[in-house]
């Protein structure tokens, strides 16, 4: 019997492209009140670092990595000592606009009651910071106390033990098939897949359910070969 329900943060429960693109905006506004130099940069070059250090550095903190891809931007335009400032404020905007989306509180509201919640990340959204706080039993983020992120498989180990129950009652929902589907499925969890834009499933994978939105988590969903359009996703994961 299904006991704990666990949600990835970025993209599932928190609507962060907005966010982050209003971050780059303020920081690309900054550098070019700093140096006529910036004039000629582009938000889709700050993007493009951000990729370009991540590719590199996939599996460093999100918030070290942020760091380094600010690095590279300001050094286009000779302004690499103004990085702690810029990071500040590039922080600060972005979780100043992160907002969860519309259908996230009225979905952990109406779960509450029946499972017990959890809130486990590889990102660097502190539920506190960005409209979640109070809303989860537990919350585990990757790089505190050396947890490495997901799809590791000490990262769903500790979403275990956080959870206190075994890996089968706990179901993850998310909207990356690698690291809310098959990472936890291969833990032992149940995974939830949230497919906002209405994907096709690879072959060879199989969500325990997929749901389009977070409010087919209490109501039904579809569940991908097994079940039916009236099941519920939760209890039927």
């Amino acid at each position: 019997m299904l006991r704990v329900v666990v949600f990835d943060a970025d993209e599932t429960l928190l609507d962060l492209r907005p966010a982050v693109t209003g971050g780059l905006v303020a920081v690309l506004e900054e550098m070019r009140r700093l140096t006529p130099a910036a004039a000629a940069l582009s938000l889709a070059d700050l993007e493009a670092d951000w990729h370009a250090v991540f590719g590199e550095r996939s599996a460093a903190p999100v918030q070290e990595i942020r760091r380094a891809a600010l690095a590279r931007s300001l050094a286009r335009a000779a302004l690499d000592d103004h990085l702690d400032a810029v990071a500040a404020l590039f922080f600060a905007r972005r979780f100043a606009l992160t907002r969860p989306f519309a259908d996230a509180l009225p979905a952990l509201a109406a779960l509450r009651g029946r499972y017990l919640l959890g809130y486990a990340t590889n990102g660097n959204s502190r539920a506190e910071r960005c409209g979640l706080a109070g809303e989860f039993a537990f919350e585990r983020y990757a790089h505190d106390g050396g947890l490495p992120k997901k799809p590791a498989p000490e990262f769903y180990a500790a979403v275990v033990e956080a959870a206190g129950v075994p890996a089968e009652r706990i179901a993850y929902v998310g909207d990356s098939l690698a690291h809310d589907v098959a990472g936890p499925q291969r833990a032992g969890l149940r995974g939830i897949w949230l497919n906002r834009q209405g994907l096709p499933c690879p072959p060879g994978l199989r969500p325990d359910a997929e749901v389009a939105t977070l409010a087919d988590l209490p109501r039904g969903a579809r569940r991908p070969q097994r079940g039916g359009p009236d099941s519920d996703a939760v209890a039927g994961a």
